[in-house]
C-alpha cells in the first residue's frame, strides 16, 4: 500500500483583523504570542523562532507560494483549513478568500470548520468569551453552503466519490448537525455533487464518532489519546506536584500507536510536538523531549499499521501552529527536519511492512 495521503492542519491566524486589534490589542496577530513567550525552565525550548525570521502575513500571496513549495517539495498531500463561522460572522477568512481567487496556487484544500467559541482561556470553553459559537436556523445551514459552494467547486478542493471533504471539528456540538447534513447533501446533488463527505474530527471532547450520517472521522492528536487515556495515577500526581501540565513526548507518540483503532473510514492522526506556553504560559501544556529523530521513528511506525489496517489517511497536527509548538515549517533549531523526515517515509513507503 503506498498510497497514503499526508494532510496538515493550517491555522489562518497570522494577519490582522479589526476583531483581534480589538480583543487583544492593535496589530495582533500569532505571532504576537509566539515573540513574547519565555521559557519556563532549563532547557525549555522557547521562543520558537522561524528560520531566517520569517514572521509572514497571510494576505501576501508570496507567502502561500513559499509554503505550497514546501509542501510539495517534502510530501505533504494537502492543507486543511481551519475555517471560522458563526452564524453567518466570519473570522480570518479573507487569506482563505484570496486563495481561492488566485489560481496560481495550485495544491489542494479543504476546510475544517472550527466550530468551538472563541475565549480569552484559548481552549474553546465557555469562559470569557469573544466570539459565541452561535448555531442558527435552517437560513444559517443553507447560508453557510452557499458561502462554501465557491470553494468546493474549485478544482483544487479535496473531493471523494465526487463529494468535497468538510471536516467537523466538534460535531457532537452542532446543535443541528442532522438538518445541516441533510440540507447540505441535497445542495451538494443540486450543483453537481454526489453530496458531501463529512470527516468528524476526534477530540478531547469527543472519543468516538457522533453521527451515524457522517463518512469518517480522524483522530485529532495529541488531544485525543492524552485526554482519553490517561498515564498512571503515580505519573499525574508527580506531574502536578512536580512538573505542572508536562509529559514525554515519546509517551504521547506510544499513545497513539496503542490506542488508535484506525482504518478505512477511521483516519489516523498525529503531531509535530506540543507545547501551548507562548499562549497559556505556565499553565501550558507541554511534551518534553521531542526530535525529528523521535517523530520519524513513530511516523514509520503509524505508517506501518495504516498499512496493516487499511487505512490511507494521516491527519497532522500541524502545518504552522507556533503557539502550541506543533508545526513543520523550518525554524531555527531544526531548520527542515521535520519536513526532510516526511520526504523520506513518504519516499520509503514501498519498503515499510
Amino acid at each position: 500500500m503506498n498510497n497514503i495521503k499526508i494532510f496538515a492542519l493550517y491555522l489562518p491566524q497570522y494577519h490582522t483583523i479589526p476583531e483581534n486589534d480589538k480583543w487583544w490589542g492593535m496589530g495582533f496577530t500569532e505571532w504576537t504570542n509566539v515573540k513574547k513567550s519565555k521559557p519556563l525552565f532549563k532547557g525549555h525550548n522557547q521562543p520558537r523562532i522561524p528560520l531566517n525570521n520569517n514572521y509572514y502575513n497571510l494576505l501576501d500571496d508570496n507567502t502561500f507560494k513559499w509554503q505550497i513549495g514546501l509542501a510539495k517539495k517534502y510530501g505533504i498531500d494537502g492543507f486543511c483549513f481551519y475555517h471560522y463561522w458563526f452564524n453567518g460572522k466570519l473570522l480570518l477568512e479573507k487569506p482563505l478568500e484570496n486563495y481561492l481567487a488566485n489560481k496560481d496556487l495550485d495544491f489542494p484544500f479543504f476546510f475544517s470548520w472550527a466550530n468551538e467559541p472563541w475565549a480569552r482561556t484559548w481552549d474553546g470553553q465557555n469562559k470569557n468569551v469573544l466570539m459565541p459559537q452561535i448555531y442558527g436556523g435552517k437560513d444559517d445551514i443553507v447560508n453557510h453552503f452557499n458561502y462554501m459552494l465557491p470553494f468546493f467547486k474549485d478544482f483544487r478542493y479535496i473531493k471523494k466519490d465526487n463529494k468535497p471533504v468538510f471536516v467537523l471539528y466538534k460535531a457532537n456540538s452542532i446543535t443541528y448537525l442532522e438538518e445541516m447534513i441533510d440540507i447540505w447533501t441535497k445542495m451538494a446533488k443540486n450543483n453537481g455533487f454526489d453530496g458531501v463527505f463529512f470527516i468528524e474530527s476526534l477530540v478531547g471532547t469527543q472519543k468516538e464518532k457522533y453521527s451515524q450520517q457522517t463518512d469518517a472521522c480522524f483522530y485529532f492528536e495529541p488531544m485525543w489519546s492524552r485526554i482519553h487515556f490517561k498515564d498512571s495515577l503515580f505519573l499525574r500526581l508527580l506531574r502536578y506536584c512536580f512538573w505542572r501540565n508536562r509529559s514525554s513526548y515519546e509517551r504521547g507518540m506510544k499513545k497513539i500507536l496503542n490506542y488508535e483503532h484506525i482504518n478505512e473510514n477511521r483516519y489516523a492522526g498525529f503531531f509535530v510536538d506540543w507545547d501551548n506556553s507562548p499562549r497559556k504560559g505556565k499553565n501550558g501544556s507541554i511534551y518534553l523531549k521531542s526530535s525529528p529523530i523521535i517523530f520519524e521513528k513513530y511516523l514509520i511506525e503509524q505508517v506501518k499499521k495504516m498499512q496493516q489496517n487499511n487505512c490511507s489517511v494521516l491527519f497532522i497536527n500541524a502545518w504552522n501552529e507556533w503557539c502550541e509548538g506543533a508545526y513543520l515549517e523550518p525554524d531555527v533549531v531544526n531548520k527542515y527536519s521535520y519536513l526532510e523526515c516526511i520526504k523520506r517515509v513518504k519516499n520509503n513507503l514501498d519498503i515499510i511492512n
